[in-house]
């Protein structure tokens, strides 16, 4: 049976390495984001490389357009196997000046978007043996004085929280869901990713290094969180 990984908030840096690297180990692949030219672009790039693609543009601040992929993507490609998410809002970068909306989107593409895709692709997970939730997150979120300082001035409070509500997700998701042999994990980004936004000329991590570590946690199915230096 074919196997298909959802890659949920695709752009350049870690989504794209990740699409490459499951799509060369055999997964379709299920390209996710806002922009539809770049999905577009997306597909065509792995399609070249002999990996099947679809897009499918969507907005993922918001729960229920989240969810509504699932079937889109079953009928599309088959049955979700993967949920990969890269996706987040750097948005209520000051938490006390941020207005409501934007701290219930950063919340929502961190937490209650990702747990509305896993939920409406439940049905298609359970019994696959490689069934799996595999989220990227950042140190922003850790329970640290010098991180919380870190996000007050790097204007990244409402990104910190998020993350670290993701965080907690992952644990909860990864006892909860142990028992249908659904494997959930998170490779934890403490650095910058080479080639993002975030990128400013001494990112330290590269995007191939995350999704091979992705690609670990997914085989092995045993560690929670890795960190990534």
């Amino acid at each position: 049976m074919s196997k298909t990984i959802l890659v949920a908030g695709y752009g350049s840096g870690i989504s794209t390495a990740v699409a490459e690297k499951f799509g060369a180990e055999g997964f379709q692949v299920a390209l996710v984001a806002r922009n539809a030219d770049k999905l577009a672009a997306g597909v065509k790039a792995l399609e070249a490389k002999k990996i099947k693609a679809a897009a499918f543009p969507a907005d993922l601040g918001d729960a229920a357009a989240a969810a509504a992929l699932v079937p889109k993507v079953r009928q599309a490609l088959g049955p979700i196997t993967v949920i990969e998410w890269t996706a987040y809002a750097n948005d209520a970068g000051d938490l006390l000046a941020a207005d409501t909306a934007a701290i219930q989107r950063v919340l929502a593409v961190a937490t209650t978007s990702l747990l509305a895709t896993v939920r409406a692709a439940l049905p298609d997970m359970k019994g696959q043996p490689d069934a799996a939730v595999l989220v990227v997150n950042g140190g922003l979120g850790y329970f640290d004085p010098a991180v919380d300082e870190m996000a007050v001035n790097w204007g990244s409070m409402g990104l910190a929280v998020a993350n670290a509500a993701k965080h907690k997700l992952v644990g909860l998701l990864s006892k909860k869901l142990k028992g249908d042999g659904i494997y959930v994990g998170e490779a934890m980004v403490l650095g910058t990713v080479k080639g993002t936004a975030w990128d400013q000329g001494q990112a330290n991590v590269d995007a191939k290094t995350v999704a091979a570590k992705l690609w670990e946690l997914h085989r092995a199915r045993t560690e929670v969180t890795a960190e990534i230096r």
